[in-house]
């Protein structure tokens, strides 16, 4: 009888601390595999939300991921519409004067996709070309500093690449684990594209996750989970699924 009196307590206790949870919402533009994007089944999915996910759990808080257009997903922070970002936010000290960052979950440097067959192996090769990225990332950031090419501007990185695949434009720069994603593993883009070269940036770049400036709870709540999914673990696991054994 004790130990069923003890048993439901505990249920009780379990089910009193989830609806005790804290609530943290993240917004994510799901539109850059494999970090960030929408399956079949209309789930929020991907290297990013899955770490979130995890995070949640060792952090004991309930992650909330809200789909958000990239071209206003930083007023939206600002404007206290999420209390983070997960989204594949690079760390750069532009940004840190307008937003706090986590500790950094993943390094980068940037893939350029192009044709096959184009002839294009180096950054001195996209000079007289067009090349493309997402508005408003280091990529696109990207883009306008090479000598000699016309920079284009994407609202999606997947809208880039399609007019890639068209002959519309001559490269796409991206996230390394995405470029690769679009180049060498998409059924239909593969055929036609590769993934030529990476751009190294001169210092790391490391993603974060961006918090309102000021929000010290939330920035160590982030960081002390995921701070113990590294100790656990559990990141790698969740490395290793989307992009192999490190």
């Amino acid at each position: 009888m004790r130990t069923r009196i003890a048993l439901v307590l505990l249920a009780l206790l379990l089910m009193a601390g989830n609806a005790l949870a804290k609530d943290v919402v993240f917004a994510v533009d799901a539109t850059y595999p494999p970090m960030e994007m929408i399956d079949a089944d209309k789930n929020i999915v991907g290297f990013g939300p899955e770490v979130v996910i995890a995070m949640g759990k060792a952090g004991g808080f309930n992650p909330i991921l809200k789909n958000t257009a990239w071209d206003g997903i930083f007023a939206g922070l600002a404007s206290g519409k999420y209390d983070a970002i997960a989204s594949s936010v690079s760390i750069t000290d532009e940004r840190k004067q307008n937003m706090d960052f986590s500790d950094p979950y993943f390094e980068v440097k940037q893939g350029v996709i192009v044709p096959k067959g184009s002839g294009i192996a180096s950054v001195a090769d996209l000079a007289g070309k067009t090349v493309a990225s997402q508005m408003g990332t280091t990529g696109y950031f990207l883009c306008k500093k090479i000598e000699g090419a016309t920079a284009k501007s994407y609202d999606e990185i997947g809208l880039a690449v399609e007019d890639l695949y068209n002959g519309r434009i001559d490269a796409v720069i991206a996230d390394d684990a995405v470029a690769s994603n679009y180049a060498l593993q998409h059924e239909q883009y593969s055929q036609k594209l590769t993934l030529a070269f990476l751009i190294a940036p001169e210092s790391p770049e490391y993603l974060g996750f961006a918090v309102n400036k000021g929000n010290k709870e939330i920035v160590d709540l982030i960081n002390s989970s995921l701070a113990a999914i590294k100790a656990s673990g559990e990141y790698d696991k969740i490395y290793a699924k989307w992009f192999g054994a490190k």
